[in-house]
């Protein structure tokens, strides 16, 4: 008899403890759990020029750049944040003023402003984006299209606060 409430005990404490480690995800807060933030990338920087404007279009236009901004951790749309943009596109190198612009996310932490097409520099078609404005760490992100014919291009924006 003795054996089966040993046996009663063992079962209810693995199964007790089976579900506080199965809440134990329900209960972590959600800058541990969530979303975790955007890393610069590697050349992501090259050309910036800070405080670069705020345009409805950069040059003739004709390609989309797109993209999202979210808080780490939670992922809630950020609105009205800045963003800069930058590329090596048929009427200029990313180091002209003119190849620079920056927009405003949207209600829904959208954005998209529309430039020239991007060609290749350096082999490679990409663009260069950047948070800075300094209410969440600064990012800088530099995605490559996967054909220089592409007309759009997305990047998306996961933020830290300072």
């Amino acid at each position: 008899m003795a054996r089966l409430e040993i046996n009663r005990r063992k079962l209810v404490a693995t199964g007790i403890g089976t579900i506080a480690a199965g809440m134990a995800g329900f209960i972590t807060p959600a800058h541990t759990a969530g979303l975790a933030p955007t890393p610069s990338m590697r050349g992501g920087s090259n050309n910036y020029r800070p405080g670069a404007p705020i345009v409805e279009r950069i040059g003739g236009g004709g390609f989309w750049m797109t993209g999202t901004v979210r808080r780490a951790g939670d992922g809630a749309p950020l609105p009205g944040q800045r963003i800069q943009i930058w590329a090596h596109t048929t009427e200029g190198h990313e180091r002209d003023q003119r190849s620079h612009g920056a927009t405003l996310t949207d209600s829904n932490g959208e954005f998209r402003l529309e430039m020239p097409q991007i060609v290749p520099a350096f082999g490679q078609p990409h663009g260069h984006l950047a948070y800075d404005s300094g209410e969440f760490e600064t990012v800088f992100l530099r995605p490559v299209m996967s054909s220089a014919k592409d007309k759009t291009l997305a990047a998306h924006f996961v933020l830290q606060p300072v």
